[in-house]
């Protein structure tokens, strides 16, 4: 439960302000609120099952260098801290491209989920967790994370727009990350 309920956390926060959020809103407008969902939350499971099993392979391996592992893992934190400030953005030409997407909705948005989450902070974050949590904890709460802050973001830019505070989001998440960085560093380290 604890793997669950940590990688639901943490993967919701690496979400906010992701351009994932961003496709989730331009899709949001084309299709179906429900459509846009399946489709995102298939890619996401599938992305997400092969990022626990990557964690699992490399927090097996290394199974007697836990503290190395924490520090690691700290240390990525702290990585995804600065590339949450530097934020996303979908580029003229990801607009373009979701907005002439035809075909079915599901299956146009789960492509294009899968293939923008392939290396994604999201990503890298579950594979990170994986190497300490349990794989299907892992695994499921960094799907429903990730479904929750996109959910999140496609009702809210449906009643808001694009008035969202992104630099409250963004320094937000940020913090987060920094913060979950700093305790697996100190921990790993010995200092807690």
């Amino acid at each position: 439960m604890y793997a669950f309920l940590l990688s639901t956390a943490v993967i919701f926060v690496a979400e906010l302000g992701d351009k994932s959020q961003l496709m989730a809103m331009t899709f949001a407008t084309r299709y179906r609120a429900r459509d846009v969902l399946i489709g995102l939350t298939a890619a996401t499971a599938v992305v997400h099952l092969a990022s626990v099993g990557i964690g699992y392979v490399i927090g097996d391996a290394f199974a007697g260098y836990q503290g190395t592992i924490e520090v690691c893992a700290g240390l990525a934190f702290l990585g995804f801290a600065l590339w949450t400030l530097r934020g996303d953005e979908l580029t003229e030409d990801d607009e373009r491209k979701a907005a002439s997407a035809t075909g079915r909705a599901v299956l146009v948005v789960a492509v294009f989920f899968f293939l923008a989450e392939l290396g994604d902070k999201t990503m890298l974050a579950t594979i990170t967790l994986a190497t300490q949590e349990g794989w299907f904890g892992t695994w499921l709460g960094s799907t429903v994370g990730m479904v929750a802050a996109d959910a999140l973001a496609i009702g809210l830019g449906a009643v808001l727009g694009r008035q969202l505070p992104e630099k409250v989001i963004k320094y937000g998440a940020a913090a987060l990350f920094a913060l979950f960085g700093l305790l697996l560093v100190a921990s790993g380290a010995g200092w807690i």
